[in-house]
C-alpha cells in the first residue's frame, strides 16, 4: 500500500513538473516553447518594451533540440531591443544564443523571431544599462557590473 502512495505521489510530481514545462517560463524555472500571437513582420523600433506595466519582462527562446526559454530583462533605446543576463557565463540559455543566434522573444502577448547578438561595445554596453535603469525606475544608475551581458536582438 505504501509503495502504491509513493508511486502516486511520485506520478503526480512528475506530472506538475512536466506541465511547468508548456506554462513557464516562470520566475526562475525555465520553460518550453513560447506561446502567444506569432508576429513575422520585423519590428524597427521596439521601444514598446519600456513601458514596464505593459512588457515587465521578456521571455527569450533559444534554438535546442527541445524548446527552451527563460525570463529576462528587456529594454529599448533607440529603439533598439536588448535583454541583460547577470552572470550569464555558462548559463545554459547564453551558451546556446551564442552557438545557434535564431531565436524567439515574447513581448506582452505577442512571439517574435529573432537573432542574438552579444554586445562588447562599452558605450552600447552602457547605453543599454541606462535604458534598463530607467525602465526599471531607477533613480541611481550605479556602475555597470563586470559580470553583466547584453544581447542586441533584431528581427529576422
Amino acid at each position: 500500500m505504501i509503495r502504491v502512495i509513493l508511486v502516486c505521489i511520485g506520478l503526480l510530481a512528475l506530472a506538475a513538473a512536466g506541465s511547468l514545462w508548456f506554462v513557464c517560463p516562470c520566475a526562475t524555472v525555465a520553460g518550453g516553447p513560447l506561446s502567444g500571437e506569432e508576429i513575422q513582420d520585423p519590428v524597427s523600433d521596439w521601444s514598446f518594451v519600456n513601458a514596464a506595466g505593459d512588457v515587465p519582462l521578456c521571455q527569450v527562446e533559444v534554438t535546442t533540440p527541445v524548446p527552451y526559454s527563460v525570463n529576462v530583462n528587456c529594454m529599448s533605446t533607440a529603439g533598439a531591443l536588448y535583454i541583460s543576463c547577470s552572470h550569464c557565463d555558462g548559463k545554459f540559455w547564453s551558451s546556446k544564443a551564442l552557438a545557434t543566434p535564431a531565436g524567439r522573444v515574447r513581448a506582452g502577448v505577442s512571439v517574435y523571431p529573432i537573432m542574438f547578438s552579444r554586445v562588447l561595445d562599452e558605450g552600447e554596453l552602457d547605453a543599454a544599462w541606462r535604458a534598463r535603469a530607467a525602465k526599471v525606475g531607477s533613480t541611481e544608475v550605479r556602475q555597470r557590473p563586470d559580470h553583466w551581458w547584453t544581447f542586441r536582438l533584431t528581427s529576422r
